[in-house]
């Protein structure tokens, strides 16, 4: 049989078709190609060096003290027990849970990262998507600069403010409008914020510059960055985008004018939603007509829903909730919830009013919808929805949180305390952490297994202060029993306690090594 020639489309066919139907065998085939390949790569002519890239701006925050830039090493290096069999994480800390802690610390304090770890942040960005905003705040400037230079990291320039180089100064006006028509979108929401943070009107008249030639994406990003500081001087440029071409930018625009009770669409809202409930009873909406569509009400219900109820939802979660205790003769958010309501009427209306409460962040209101604490969920006067029940806790003050999630945890134990300790202010103390600790305890006690609470013990070794825990929970009680070796399940939580205490140690050792030199 003859040997396969050297030609490198002939080999390329051979490859495609299958030796057996070329002459030659699959060694020879190999070996051909591996000696034309070396000849192709030789007569290859060096390429002419490109362009040396720009410096990377300076970045004029400090970096981290030298024990924390280790930490971080270690952190983003992923190094983190192995788990065990039988649903078993082990008893060492996972370190990867820590990085947003430390992240956020770093970022509070006002570091930058450490050049040498600016590609394995971005790298760590790339992967997790919620580190992004806190990694890229921290890359800064240099991150956006090694972004440019590799395709992987594309995301940053896409990234918010967390990925902008160096601002122009707000009074630069030559700067701003310069960066503002030519710079990365990164770069144009941070001057957004920028700008914002300085004059609350002269973002919107930043915007108007150019927004009828922005993409829809891109409009709705820069309309979703006008929540923060959120005012009346925004509503004359709210109103204009309720004519926008693209449904997600009106329904924003119209989100966002229901925020502000005092609005020309608040006040539209609110006499549709008041002309359909008051004392006498509730009657929903015939007709979604054109100036309702227009105020942001979506015509088409989900599955399920029927049209007028879903009309009416709409309706009243955008009315002012202050207009309620006129229409009920003076009737506070508690008292207005405690009446009877026409029947089938009942869920829909305090559903609308918890949406209402989220969106205004009226923390009067959220409180009489989350009513006590110790309740039977059904019994509550808002919604049972653990969920939703978490949004409304995050208006309310801090403290009165943790009191409130701390009764619930105490009522009906951690099963479905997960979400609602999600908006807990960290670290957890007082009434709170306490709260927590003995529910574990009660746990352990009662023979539960560690791994059916896993979504709170990963918070608690996140979130829980570390005095609190080492101080009654007892981690340390049976740490030398052998959790393999059939013990039950008290062996298996002596572990879980070990890896919770040894992990708020290492947190409290991290943010010690993030506080700045004296």
């Amino acid at each position: 049989m003859e040997t396969l020639g050297g030609d490198w489309e002939e080999l390329v066919g051979a490859a495609l078709l299958g030796t057996e139907r070329r002459q030659g065998s699959p060694e020879a085939l190999l070996e051909a190609a591996a000696v034309q390949t070396v000849r192709r790569r030789a007569g290859l002519r060096p390429a002419e060096a490109g362009p040396r890239p720009e410096p990377a701006p300076r970045d004029p925050r400090p970096v981290p003290p030298e024990a924390a830039r280790r930490r971080l090493a270690q952190l983003l290096a992923g190094r983190s027990a192995a788990a065990g069999g039988g649903g078993r994480r082990g008893s060492a800390p996972d370190l990867t849970e820590l990085l947003p802690q430390w992240l956020a610390a770093a970022g509070r304090h006002g570091y930058r990262a450490p050049a040498a770890l600016v590609p394995a942040l971005l790298e760590a960005a790339r992967a997790r998507t919620d580190l992004r905003p806190q990694a890229l705040a921290l890359a800064g400037a240099r991150g956006l600069w090694l972004a440019r230079l590799n395709p992987d990291w594309r995301f940053v320039l896409r990234g918010g403010p967390g990925g902008a180089g160096a601002l122009p100064e707000v009074t630069d006006a030559a700067g701003v409008e310069r960066l503002w028509q030519e710079g990365l979108f990164a770069e144009r929401v941070a001057l957004l914020g920028a700008v914002r943070a300085q004059e609350a009107a002269g973002a919107t008249r930043l915007l108007a510059t150019t927004w009828a030639t922005e993409r829809a994406e891109d409009r709705l990003m820069f309309l979703d960055s006008l929540r923060v500081g959120l005012s009346e001087g925004d509503e004359p440029f709210l109103e204009a985008a309720l004519g926008d071409r693209s449904r997600n930018v009106r329904a924003t625009a119209a989100e966002l004018l229901s925020a502000l009770p005092g609005s020309a669409l608040a006040g539209r809202m609110a006499e549709r939603a008041l002309a359909c409930v008051g004392p006498e009873g509730v009657i929903p909406p015939a007709e979604c007509d054109a100036g309702m569509l227009r105020d942001g009400v979506v015509k088409r219900p989900p599955a399920g829903r029927g049209e007028r109820a879903w009309w009416l939802g709409q309706l009243v979660e955008a009315a002012p909730l202050s207009r309620w205790r006129e229409r009920f003769g003076g009737l506070g958010p508690a008292e207005i919830l405690a009446r009877p309501t026409a029947e089938g009427w009942a869920e829909e209306l305090h559903a609308a009013w918890c949406r209402a409460a989220v969106r205004q962040r009226d923390a009067e209101w959220s409180k009489a919808l989350l009513g006590s604490a110790a309740a039977p969920a059904a019994a509550g006067p808002g919604t049972a929805s653990i969920a939703e029940r978490a949004k409304l806790l995050s208006v309310l003050p801090e403290g009165e949180r943790a009191e409130w999630v701390a009764e619930f945890v105490r009522a009906h134990g951690l099963s479905e305390a997960f979400q609602l300790l999600g908006v807990c202010g960290v670290p957890w103390e007082g009434v709170l952490g306490r709260a927590v600790v003995d529910a574990l305890d009660a746990a352990r006690e009662a023979g539960s297994y560690p791994w059916s609470f896993s979504g709170v013990m990963g918070l608690a070794e996140r979130c829980l202060d570390p005095a609190v825990a080492l101080a009654g929970a007892d981690p340390d009680a049976d740490a030398g029993a052998d959790a393999g070796a059939g013990a039950g399940a008290g062996a298996y939580w002596a572990e879980a306690f070990q890896r919770l205490a040894a992990t708020l140690r290492l947190r409290a050792a991290m943010l010690a090594e993030l506080a700045p030199p004296a």
